[in-house]
């Protein structure tokens, strides 16, 4: 016995790889339910802004927490199978933000994400997650839209956290762990008594460089150009790209993890900063700002299109300014709309369709038949009664659900039924 004794400090210490491994696999699942095995340490490598064109592209808008609904977009491609895994093979997803707030679910889109950029990596496909406004307030510490259900979320990752943390410093072969709360009072002012331990816990894990900021949102991109488009949270202006793109990227990591101090970069904050603009995403297509637009996308070599998440299109995905400004986010998540899922499907550079759930996809529009006919993705020009399209619908089935899966194509125009 005193053998054995003599001999387990030493044996941990030969191990602290294989005991963080499980301890953080332990963890995961205990707050997730997915198995994460922990990735090969590796140097930093600068987050990629630029890709070519992709042969198949999705682009996802904001899921606000909303579990149900990020599984219902993945499937609409087809890019998960029934067990959630990976069933996209080559494709590229792109998540334009706003993955924080509003509904219970966060942390469970933030491992579900990284399992399926694994999974997805295994297969030659390419998952891209990027920040959005919330994700940049909640790294501030602005939690206005969190939830009970939300705050209730973080204090059972904190649980399991601090539990996996007691685990590790049972071996005297490890580094202590860093505590997440170090510095954390435990009272704030304005936060109710019964919202503090969800308060202090979503600070804890989202802070800059703290655990769940830096395992995550460290991967996200502020701006991203893949072939012909350009995508961002809200929108770029022209002194946005004059800055430099990769150079917004890399300084956001940088604040995420730490380096930079609390707030976030200015370009980052305000109504007029690329998570907050809503200049070209107004559903009232003449309030967008096309020369602004024009100007801005001239300024990028290649780039025909920008394509953004951040206001709520009520009647689904959409183009203004010439297709030149395609508006993603269409409220899916049940905290905020509660819409059926869309997707942006991109093959190639420029081949654009709509794949959603909505069986109205067609009623909502019908009444506008008369407004002309064009090649386009049905853009919400002046509201609702002045919507043009080109399109043809075919009968095939109804989804599992009770919902109609329709796939609105552009140019060109085409619904299908499936």
């Amino acid at each position: 016995m005193e053998d054995l004794k003599a001999k387990t400090p030493a044996s941990c210490k030969d191990l602290p790889a294989l005991l963080t491994s499980f301890v953080d696999t332990f963890v995961d699942f205990s707050v997730t339910g997915h198995f994460l095995l922990p990735e090969t340490p590796t140097p930093p490598q600068p987050l990629q802004t630029y890709y070519p064109p992709q042969d198949r592209l999705i682009a996802i808008g904001d899921l606000h927490g909303d579990l149900a609904k990020t599984k219902q977009s993945l499937r609409l491609a087809n890019l998960i199978d029934a067990s959630d895994k990976w069933a996209g093979g080559s494709a590229t997803v792109v998540q334009v933000g706003d993955v924080l707030d509003r509904v219970g679910d966060e942390l469970k889109i933030l491992y579900f994400l990284e399992k399926l950029r694994r999974e997805a990596a295994r297969c030659g496909g390419t998952v891209i997650t990027m920040h959005g406004n919330h994700e940049i307030m909640n790294v501030e510490g602005d939690f206005r839209y969190a939830t009970k259900e939300g705050l209730d979320e973080f204090v059972n990752w904190a649980h399991w956290y601090t539990t996996g943390n007691r685990m590790k410093s049972l071996c005297k072969g490890l580094e202590k762990p860093r505590d997440p709360f170090e510095g954390l009072p435990s009272v704030f002012n304005n936060v109710k008594g019964e919202s503090a331990e969800g308060f202090r816990a979503r600070i804890a894990a989202l802070r800059p460089d703290g655990p769940v900021t830096s395992r995550f949102l460290s991967k996200n991109v502020t701006v991203l150009v893949i072939g012909d488009s350009v995508f961002v949270h809200g929108g770029l202006l022209a002194k946005h790209v004059k800055y430099g793109l990769e150079k917004m990227n890399e300084e956001v990591r940088e604040w995420i993890n730490g380096v930079k101090g609390r707030l976030a970069p200015e370009y980052c904050r305000g109504g007029n900063s690329v998570v907050w603009l809503r200049k070209f995403s107004d559903e009232i297509a003449d309030k967008c700002d096309c020369s602004a637009l024009e100007h801005v996308l001239a300024t990028i070599p290649g780039a025909k299109r920008m394509i953004m998440g951040h206001t709520i299109q009520e009647f689904g995905i959409n183009g203004a300014c010439n297709e030149r400004a395609i508006r993603i986010d269409v409220g899916m998540s049940k905290g905020c709309g509660n819409g059926l899922p869309e997707v942006l499907e991109i093959n190639g550079n420029s081949s654009l369709r709509i794949l959603t759930s909505n069986p109205l996809y067609q009623k909502k529009y019908a009444s506008s038949a008369e407004a002309g006919r064009r090649e386009g993705v049905g853009l919400l020009e002046h509201g609702p009664q002045q919507v043009e399209f080109c399109w043809m619908y075919i009968f095939l089935g109804m989804l599992k659900n009770d919902t109609i899966e329709t796939i609105a194509s552009f140019p060109g125009g085409e619904i299908f039924y499936e």
